[in-house]
């Protein structure tokens, strides 16, 4: 009986041990990882990649579905879209609120019918921020007047 006992044991564990080999528990990829930030008008080149996108959101369209954030122009010529489902929408907060404010967003980079776009599924992937000069394909904020 003890033998029977052990042995089960000892494939429960080999068993275990092989299963978190082939499927280990992968954390969310934009954790960790220190991520490229670009523009939104230059996302195009960037798919596949998980980045930090930066740009002024210029339309909010908010269906039943999905909330759309138009980056740069409003649809149809938006160069970078986010894109919020409505089961994620809660975590957000007023997010009509955004209009015309620079954002930077992380996360994966799709192709969504020829244009680039990034599922957010979570508040931390989105920060209000401001227009940082030098990064690539970021529209120029305006110039501060001098005194």
């Amino acid at each position: 009986m003890k033998d029977a006992n052990m042995r089960i044991k000892v494939f429960s564990l080999i068993v275990l041990a092989t299963l978190t080999v082939l499927n280990p528990v992968q954390a969310d990829d934009t954790n960790g990882a220190v991520l490229a930030k670009i523009g939104a008008t230059v996302a195009n080149k960037h798919y596949g990649e998980n980045a930090i996108v930066t740009g002024k959101v210029v339309e909010v369209s908010i269906r039943p579905k999905v909330v759309i954030l138009n980056f740069e122009q409003p649809f149809p010529d938006a160069p970078f879209t986010g894109v919020i489902f409505n089961r994620s929408t809660n975590q957000f907060g007023d997010l009509s609120s955004l209009k015309g404010k620079n954002v930077e967003i992380k996360g994966a980079i799709k192709n969504y019918q020829n244009k680039p776009e990034m599922i957010l599924t979570n508040a931390n992937q989105l920060t209000i921020s401001a227009p940082r000069p030098g990064i690539e394909g970021q529209t120029p904020g305006p110039v501060p007047k001098q005194p």
